[in-house]
């Protein structure tokens, strides 16, 4: 029995021994093949960069800059803005044959085609757009301020705020053409976080600003630049947009964005820039924060902007020679060139030839001075106009009129102005100003003589042909237009039911003007 107990015990201690064995064996091996691997690692890379020290990412350091701060105090208060429209296309429109385009086409003009529809693989019926822009909230019960060409003709407006992934639907609380400009409302369910308006007349050629926005819907996207210029005037623009220039970049999709100053307050909206191919070249401009803070009080206290006037055109500066004046009697003023029928200058007696060179005892010496002074004055006012006449002076009293009711027969929006023997007067539909000399040699197109389209009117006779903002005519009805006179003598001598032909100029994305001949017949 002993024997037999000593036996087990034995061969129960071999095997312990041999399985000690193979795992102290097992272990070894994998050491031995481990050391193998990793000195071929180690080899290999030592073979591929020998002597190279491994690079650590370094601690965060806080740079000091004023554009982080900035950009962190204004940024909630920019927002993105987003529209959808729809562009009727007329028959006479649609079989219009286009001028061929640039085989060499630019990415960007790819992308305009593909996000707006356009091109030649855009429908052929009516058009569905899509646009963005920018816009900045100026009141914490959800006022936004923006570019009236963000929101015009919008079917559907929607604004997204930082941090918000939210769309909130917008409405239209007035817009301003003049200096296009325009107010929008949401209802977030929650105070929203204003801008702090600045005083644009502060800022200086040369000073630092930033433009925020969602230049082709990178939103919050910040550039820096500097002030360029002050009270710049564009070819084609309103007579009450003196621009803020800035080489701040400012691409598509920045319209309605702010412009801030080092402390953070927004001096200017960024409105438009000068290019040759659609995008940044340098050169921008936005709306002096004064204009915009004057426009937006009173749309949201009236829904629309009243402007005062005596009822009269004058000629441009560049048309307004020395020469001239000195022929009429006067160094400095405002020669008057045309006196609008019942206005408050033609029941006071002023006619054209006159130069005017007071306002209430204010002196003018040009158009600006003169339109800016009126225009501010409230309507229903009264004022003194000193002016001379053949060499003599005079002054007479007037009551401020209305511009916009004054000047609506120069946008051909009169819906029954009646000629002799009870016919309508033809409506185009279109708001025109004068293309003056300097223009044209700024634009690079010489002598050319014409009036620029400012604005087209929803569904009117302009609209059909394909009239566009800032086509340039040079003929209607195979007569030639040197102003905007010639257009109002042409409207007249044409009927509804008449073809009626238009000449223009248009600018294409790389800066080349290409004459279009539209046609269409009156309604």
């Amino acid at each position: 029995m002993n024997s037999m107990l000593n036996d087990l015990v034995a061969r129960l201690r071999r095997q312990k021994l041999l399985s000690l064995a193979v795992v102290l064996f097992t272990l070894a091996a994998g050491i031995v093949i481990g050391t193998l691997i990793t000195n071929g690692v180690k080899a290999r890379d030592q073979a591929v960069a020998p002597g190279a020290t491994p690079l650590a990412i370094p601690a965060p350091v806080q740079l000091q800059s004023p554009f982080v701060a900035i950009a962190k105090q204004i940024s909630p208060a920019v927002v993105n803005i987003s529209t959808q429209s729809t562009i009727k296309q007329p028959a006479a429109r649609r079989r219009q044959q286009q001028p061929p385009r640039n085989q060499e086409q630019d990415p960007f003009e790819d992308f305009f085609d593909r996000f707006f529809n356009f091109g030649p693989g855009a429908p052929q019926g009516d058009i569905r757009q899509r646009s963005l822009g920018s816009g900045i909230v100026v009141d914490r019960g959800g006022y936004i301020l923006t570019n009236r060409h963000v929101v015009e003709k919008a079917d559907r407006i929607q604004v997204k705020l930082l941090n918000d992934s939210k769309q909130y639907d917008a409405k239209v609380i007035g817009s301003d053409d003049e200096t296009d400009l325009a107010v929008i409302k949401i209802e977030a369910g929650k105070e929203l976080a204003p801008a702090k308006l600045g005083n644009s007349d502060s800022i200086r050629v040369g000073d630092w600003v930033l433009a925020i926005g969602s230049p082709f819907g990178l939103e919050e996207t910040v550039t820096a630049g500097i002030i360029s210029a002050k009270s710049r005037d564009l070819p084609g623009a309103g007579q009450f947009q003196h621009f803020l220039q800035t080489d701040a970049a400012i691409n598509p999709g920045n319209s309605g964005g702010p412009l801030v100053n080092l402390i953070g307050e927004v001096i200017g909206v960024n409105t438009a820039i000068i290019t040759d191919r659609g995008s940044y070249e340098g050169v921008g401009f936005a709306l002096p924060s004064n204009t915009a803070i004057t426009v937006y009080n009173q749309i949201i206290k009236h829904g629309r902007v009243s402007r005062g006037s005596i009822g009269i055109t004058f000629r441009p500066e560049g048309e307004q020679t020395p020469a001239l004046l000195r022929t009429y009697g006067v160094k400095e003023g405002v020669f008057v060139q045309e006196v609008v029928k019942d206005g408050p200058a033609e029941k006071a007696g002023i006619k054209p030839g006159d130069v005017i060179v007071a306002v209430d005892g204010t002196a003018i010496k040009t158009g600006d001075q003169l339109v800016s002074k009126i225009s501010e004055t409230p309507v229903g006012s009264n004022v003194r106009i000193k002016y001379v006449r053949e060499g003599k002076p005079a002054e007479v009293a007037l009551t401020i009129a209305d511009r916009e009711k004054i000047f609506k027969e120069l946008s051909g929006e009169t819906q029954e102005n009646k000629e002799p023997g009870g016919a309508s007067e033809a409506r185009f539909g279109v708001t025109l100003q004068n293309l003056a000399p300097e223009m044209a040699e700024r634009l690079g197109m010489g002598n050319v003589q014409g009036v620029v389209v400012t604005d087209v009117d929803a569904n009117s006779f302009a609209e059909d042909v394909g009239l566009a903002r800032n086509d340039i005519i040079t003929e209607i009805q195979r007569q030639p237009v040197r102003s905007v006179d010639d257009v109002r003598r042409i409207q007249r001598t044409v009927k509804p039911k008449d073809d009626v032909v238009f000449k223009v100029l248009r600018r294409d994305r790389r800066g080349r003007f290409t004459s279009l001949f539209l046609a269409g017949t009156l309604p």
